[in-house]
């Protein structure tokens, strides 16, 4: 993969967690959280950071799907 393709998927990823993190965050308190029944640990920033970083995770994927579905005939029977 050269890295033209990479920062096609990582940059558009990158901004659309960013986004994805204000919104959730803006909606929901990270110390009201939980999961199976207890609370996650840490602070509200150790929160953010996951979260970014899952939202960025999300979006990579999406944006790699993106462009493995976009390749030609061609490409793919080589």
């Amino acid at each position: 993969m050269d890295a033209r393709r990479v920062i096609n998927i990582v940059w558009p990823a990158f901004i659309i967690g960013g986004i994805a993190n204000v919104v959730f965050f803006t909606m929901f308190d990270p110390l009201d959280l939980n999961l199976y029944g207890r609370q996650l640990a840490g602070s509200r920033l150790a929160v953010y950071t996951v979260g970014f970083f899952c939202f960025w995770a999300m979006a990579a994927a999406s944006s790699a799907l993106t462009c493995f579905f976009q390749r030609s005939v061609g490409q793919i029977n080589r």
